[in-house]
């Protein structure tokens, strides 16, 4: 058995989720755990090297992680050839120009999601990509999720029956930055720089809905500014041009209806941060980023509808938790490491600048809806 370095250059890793979890709880977890596990027996040990504009950011997360190696400069570390791998967190809309750099200077890429604020663009990096023989990738964290496993892991067995409907509750109040610190930074609502959430959430839901209940056919949807104004970074009040809250309808392939609301502005009265209710013929469930709950047609109580008399019934009590009969690893640490895989043997990997594209062209479709209110089919990608 050997240990061979991977070399992997990060840009945008001091933004939330760069750091959190691409730095911290996947390329750091990996190192950790002595690299990753080739089919062969080898392991493959990445050696990022830390690329941002803040270089006191930089540095300091290079030494609180036992990086090496960090710069400023992307175009130098780019231009060396120890490093196979490019991945970017950064600015939606920066990332075509950053992809397509990569790209010409050799590296496979990896990127988190939207790969671009318009369909064109990503189609673009697309086909440069396939041209070039460029390995690629993109986020899609929300299928390792382990309630989203469990859904697919019911789907699969046939419990629900046929599928009819799928509801899904997703959102929190990001603060608006004058009383409290935001969660979010300032570009997410503004329209000029690539924010919205139709933009940044639908992509996710193109990718859920594609690989567990079906491929999106069409879609309706509107958006909203619930809070006009916010305020940024260094406390100057700005004006909020993007949607922060958005209620969309999906058909899917087989007839399933999926219906999704999201919101920066809303106060959660749920299980979770996320919810999916996944309704079928044989049986229901509800599942959160974590745990699921499932109520099969013969356990169906029968509700009366009755206004006059305060309800007493506990309808919460007639679900049973799906057992936990498995561990899950960390959903981007196990992305991250089917790619690598697909980097260094040739491992299959399906979550490629395509699948990112789909979401771009979802995301561009549902804006599309809200413009012209009317439900906007979704074709095939043309390349």
């Amino acid at each position: 058995m050997t240990t061979q370095r991977l070399g992997v250059i990060m840009n945008g890793v001091t933004g939330r989720m760069g750091l959190n979890q691409h730095l911290i709880r996947s390329i750091i977890a990996i190192r950790d755990q002595g690299g990753v596990l080739l089919s062969n027996g080898d392991r493959v040990m990445p050696d990022p090297v830390l690329v941002g504009r803040d270089a006191e950011k930089i540095e300091h997360l290079a030494k609180q992680f036992g990086v090496a190696r960090w710069s400023t400069d992307l175009d130098k570390a780019l231009s060396g050839k120890d490093d196979s791998i490019f991945f970017d967190a950064a600015t939606t809309q920066a990332r075509p120009s950053l992809l397509t750099k990569a790209i010409g200077a050799g590296k496979h890429v990896y990127c988190e999601k939207p790969i671009a604020t318009n369909l064109d663009e990503a189609v673009a990096v697309l086909k440069l990509a396939a041209a070039k023989g460029t390995k690629h990738g993109t986020v899609q964290d929300k299928l390792f999720l382990p309630g989203l496993k469990k859904l697919a892991f019911l789907r699969d067995s046939g419990f629900f029956g046929r599928i009819t409907a799928v509801r899904g509750e997703f959102g929190y109040w990001v603060f608006e930055g004058d009383l409290q610190e935001p969660q979010r930074p300032s570009w997410n609502y503004r329209v000029e720089d690539g924010g919205g959430i139709i933009l940044d959430m639908v992509c996710h839901w193109r990718y859920v809905l594609d690989n567990l209940f079906g491929d999106v056919e069409s879609v309706t949807c509107m958006g909203t500014i619930d809070i006009p104004e916010r305020w940024d970074e260094k406390g100057r009040k700005y004006k909020a041009t993007a949607d922060d809250s958005a209620y969309a309808t999906f058909r899917l392939k087989g007839g399933v209806i999926a219906h999704i609301n999201m919101s920066w502005a809303t106060r959660v009265y749920r299980d979770d941060l996320v919810t999916f209710q996944v309704d079928g013929t044989h049986g229901s469930a509800v599942a959160g980023l974590s745990d699921c709950v499932i109520q099969a047609r013969q356990a169906t109580p029968r509700p009366v509808w009755n206004p006059d008399e305060k309800r007493t019934h506990d309808f919460y009590a007639d679900w049973q938790k799906l057992p936990e009969s498995t561990s899950y690893d960390n959903g981007f640490k196990e992305q991250w490491e089917m790619f690598i895989r697909h980097v260094c043997e040739d491992a299959p990997y399906k979550y490629t600048l395509l699948e990112g594209a789909k979401g771009v062209q979802l995301a561009e479709c549902a804006l599309q809806s809200w413009q012209e209110r009317r439900w906007i089919d979704v074709a095939p990608i043309k390349l």
